[in-house]
């Protein structure tokens, strides 16, 4: 069991000022492995305090120093690789191969990205007699999720620290562990006390007390789209700006003229990534209604070779899901769509044979699956794919818009240009032609009810800036 119940504030390892605490849960076992404590709105007000405090002295700091610090934490971090990696499989269940290679790796991406970005960003820049500055928002609050915990911390405290932010972050109770290694990286590079804190806790007492505080300039918030919903009407009545990215149910249009076997075969490998919890897993897969039972047995073969099991075995495909609550929602989804009379190719209720003991979900297709059914409008978070047959094109683009989300979209096509055409008509921030995979210098946001902000690169450094126009700041 790891004791992880004092709090990060100030750049120090503090108590907490109240006594209620919480087992972490490995989900492949339902056994602790660690605690941490609830944190309170006193906690919540001593690490913005320290924030604050903090926050005109590095907002002074130079492009330099702040380049220096970047390779100082590049380099801590890279020790601790490992440490986080194992964590992450312990207290999520991704796989150990996949905490490596992705988990804690894309932790790493992001700081370089960041760092690159610094590089080369432009703060100022003159319009005519204008001149034209970028400063830091100031004071942040980050509430981060548990499916893919050091990917959104890195992701909203890299370009913060670029930006000459300070911040307090609040990471998920259900996987924090992750979050005090990344504490523990930035306090051996030498971040200045007071630039991060952290406080754990769960949404309603800590993130609730951080997205109405009247000294936090802006939330950015990661999470399912109720969340965000409650972070955004607490933010509201001081006017801060709070970007989200939220939810998703991605549509992948696989056209007439795709590799079927190719095509269909990826997309449900891609689902079944993390266990499904990706907010732009590619859930809902559109099939042209001339090839559909023949790419309803491609998925089948696909989802007999997926090996669900122990992830710290090398030879699984995915571990179990986060936690009881999130398992119990995928069932309740799955017996949804039974009901509603989607077609079970595979998969369905229960546990995989032999898995009596953690949060194990089977590997599920449905087909026959029309668009207004439970299991294609709402985010299922698990290894579930839908199988929705369409006629035409223009069907395709119309069934890939009909829904809440636009986080991301996937067209599959063998004529690059008819790909193009059909991303340019889609209502999602992220369309993937053939396979591409995610850009860590690209913008990453939704449309909709999937959020209002963009992360990663410039994008991502923007949204922590605050835009200042000098006018008559040079001669006529």
């Amino acid at each position: 069991m790891q004791n992880a119940t004092r709090f990060y504030i100030n750049g120090a390892w503090v108590e907490p000022e109240g006594t209620q605490r919480l087992d972490v849960i490995n989900p492949a076992t339902e056994q602790p492995i660690g605690q941490i404590a609830l944190g309170t709105e006193a906690d919540v007000n001593k690490a913005v305090a320290a924030a604050q405090a903090a926050f005109p002295a590095w907002e002074a700091t130079s492009r330099e120093e702040r380049l220096a610090l970047f390779d100082r934490i590049i380099e801590v971090y890279k020790t601790r690789l490992n440490d986080i990696a194992e964590t992450i499989c312990d207290e999520m269940g991704a796989p150990l191969w996949l905490a490596q290679r992705a988990q804690a790796a894309i932790g790493l991406v992001h700081l370089t990205t960041a760092r690159q970005t610094l590089a080369d960003f432009a703060f100022e820049e003159q319009l005519g007699t204008t001149h034209v500055f970028r400063e830091p928002i100031g004071v942040v609050a980050m509430i981060t999720p548990w499916n893919w915990p050091i990917n959104q911390i890195a992701a909203k405290v890299a370009p913060a620290l670029a930006a000459g932010c300070t911040m307090v972050l609040k990471p998920s109770e259900i996987a924090p562990l992750n979050a005090i290694l990344f504490a523990e990286v930035l306090h051996e590079a030498g971040v200045p006390a007071g630039v991060f804190n952290l406080v754990n806790g769960d949404g309603p007492t800590v993130g609730a007390a951080l997205s109405r505080h009247p000294d936090v300039a802006m939330v950015s918030f990661t999470g399912s789209t109720r969340a965000g919903i409650e972070v955004a009407k607490n933010a509201a009545d001081t006017v801060k700006r709070v970007a989200q990215e939220l939810g998703g149910k991605s549509p992948n249009i696989i056209l007439d003229d795709a590799n079927l076997e190719k095509a269909v075969t990826a997309g449900f490998r891609s689902v079944c990534v993390n266990a499904g919890q990706s907010c732009n897993a590619p859930t809902r897969m559109l099939l042209p209604r001339a090839r559909y039972e023949e790419a309803v047995a491609i998925a089948k073969a696909a989802a007999e070779k997926v090996v669900v099991g122990n992830p710290r075995e090398a030879n699984v495909t995915y571990g179990p899901v986060a936690s009881e609550a999130q398992w119990n929602k995928i069932q309740r989804l799955i017996e949804t769509a039974l009901k509603e009379g989607a077609r079970l190719v595979t998969g369905g209720p229960g546990k995989p044979e032999g898995l009596n003991v953690g949060y194990y979900v089977r590997p599920t297709i449905f087909a026959d699956v029309t668009n207004d059914m439970t299991i294609a409008r709402e985010e299922v978070f698990g290894p579930v794919l839908v199988l929705i047959p369409y006629e035409t094109e223009e069907e395709a683009i119309r069934i890939a818009n009909d829904t809440p989300y636009g986080l991301s979209a996937y067209v599959t096509s063998a004529d690059l240009d008819r790909a193009r055409r059909v991303a340019a008509r889609l209502r999602a921030g992220n369309v993937h032609l053939n396979g591409a995979e995610i850009d860590p210098r690209a913008p990453f946001g939704g449309y909709k009810q999937s959020g209002n902000g963009r992360e990663f690169g410039v994008h991502g450094l923007l949204e922590f800036l605050e835009t200042k126009a000098v006018l008559g700041y040079a001669a006529a």
